[in-house]
This record gives structure tokens, sequence and C-alpha cells, in this order.
């Protein structure tokens, strides 16, 4: 063979060997740049400075997905996201910022199943419907704190103004119930930041995320009953806790047909109570 073709041969193994090292070097930085991002989602640091927004990963079905904070790290702050369990428990809770004529539908299909909820309310809900309320309580359900007015507490970093606006809601409520508020707090939004666990904690609250949730706020954008059974059923997990709004027209039409397809599935409906440790 002439020395032209070695040279051609030598060239051609160069360049698939540059060619080889340039898709392994991408390959590894690009997982190496992934696994920050995630380290960086899925645990925040020890500073807590920054707010965060609760967010979730679900990778498989029936298991409970990946959120941007660990148990371990919330549960030094008093806060919960899921209940770590392989029964087949589950934790309703309810979001209500106003009410729109749904809370009644869900109230009804709640207790037909015998089936203790939280709803997280705010004040302009106390203010307009003190009569549900009111329901919630006799029918043994939990009222929470989801803050007054509804901000984003992230952004609040004085203690006395963190602290007014669960107070302003607790005082509200005993003037309406004439019972003292649990302290359950759920922030709005699911924005939060680690000095605002600190300060719940410092409160006596315990904080509540969640782990299976669905666009459902949209008044004017509501899922199908087909939409809201396939989130609903297909990510459902042991140990979740389940947040809904009551404002959602879909929720309040399906919610009964909802638990009784949960509980063909095997699960209970099971209090805050006692992932916070207390009597129901």
């Amino acid at each position: 063979m002439s020395q032209k073709f070695f040279l051609h041969q030598s060239s051609l193994c160069k360049r698939t060997a540059a060619v080889l090292f340039f898709l392994i070097f991408s390959f590894l930085a690009g997982n190496w740049l992934g696994y920050l991002s995630f380290r960086h989602a899925s645990a925040p640091t020890s500073a807590g400075a920054s707010a965060e927004n609760w967010g979730l990963s679900f990778q498989q079905e029936g298991k409970p997905p990946v959120a941007n904070a660990t148990s371990d790290y919330l549960k030094q702050f008093q806060a919960h996201y899921a209940a770590d369990t392989t029964e087949k428990i589950i934790y309703l809770t309810f979001d209500a910022g106003y009410e729109n004529g749904n809370t009644a539908a869900i109230l009804d299909a709640l207790k037909k199943h015998h089936a203790p909820a939280a709803f997280f309310l705010v004040g302009n809900y106390l203010e307009t419907s003190p009569e549900l309320v009111k329901r919630m309580v006799e029918e043994g359900h939990t009222v929470g704190n989801h803050t007054y007015h509804h901000p984003d507490m992230s952004k609040i970093a004085a203690k006395e103004d963190f602290q007014k606006e669960l107070q302003d809601l607790e005082q509200l409520y005993q003037q309406i119930t004439g019972q003292p508020l649990k302290k359950y707090y759920r922030p709005p939004q699911g924005k939060y930041s680690e000095s605002n666990l600190k300060m719940a904690k410092e409160m006596g609250y315990h904080t509540f995320f969640w782990s299976l949730a669905y666009v459902d706020w949209y008044e004017d954008k509501q899922p199908t009953h087909e939409e809201a059974f396939q989130k609903l059923l297909g990510r459902i997990h042991p140990g979740a806790i389940v947040l809904l709004h009551s404002t959602s027209k879909t929720n309040g039409e399906i919610l009964d047909e909802l638990l009784t397809k949960w509980e063909s599935m095997g699960y209970q409906f099971h209090s805050l109570d006692e992932l916070a440790g207390q009597p129901g």
C-alpha cells in the first residue's frame, strides 16, 4: 500500500477520535450541569436566604414525587409535604381564597365518605362565608392558615409583618367559631424561604406543602373530568398530601366519584393531625 493511503487513514482516525472525544465530553458536561441544576432545585442550602417555589417531579406512577426540598430538610421546621409510609393513606387539603359556590358540594362528598379534610383559608373567605367555615368545623374538618391577604410570603422579611398575616386570620377565626385556630400553615402559591419556615415554627405552626396537585384554579379554564381523573388517579401514592382548590367547579362535580375511585384502589383518608402529632 502507498504512503498516501496510510496518511489518509491516519488523518481519518484522528478526525474520528476528535469527534468521539467531543461527544463524550458533551455528554459528561451535560450530565454534570444537570446534576448541579437538580441539586440546586432539590436541596435548599443551609443559608436558605433565597425564595423558593414549591415544585414536584413525578417520576414513577404510584410513587411519591421528588420535591424541591426533602422531608428530612423540612422536618427541622415542622414542615411536611407527604407522609413517609407505604400504607395507602391520603391527606385531603383544600385551598380557599374565596367562595364561588362549590364548597357545599365538596363538603357533601367528604361527609358521604367520612373523609376528614383541611381547608386552608384566607381572610376574605372568613369575612364572606362564615357559615361555611362553621360547617367545616361542625363536620370535623380542620381549618388552616393561608394568611389573611394571600401575599408572597417569601418577600416578607420582617418578623412582625410575617406574624401579622397569620395572627390577623387567627383572630377572625376565633371570633367566628369561638375556637382557637389550629396552627397549620400553607404558604400562598407555595412560595417560601427558609426564614419563613423558621418564623412559622417559632409561632408554633406546622407548614404543609403537598405531594399531589393539578391545575384546577382557573375559573374560566377548568379541566375536564377526564383530565382531572388522569392526573389525580395516575399520580396518587401512599402518604400523599393532596392539594385541591375549593373554587374549582370540576372538583365540586367529581369529588364523590374521585373519593370512590381512590377507595377502590385501597386508599383511606386521614387527618393532618396525624402528621403534626396532635390529637384529632
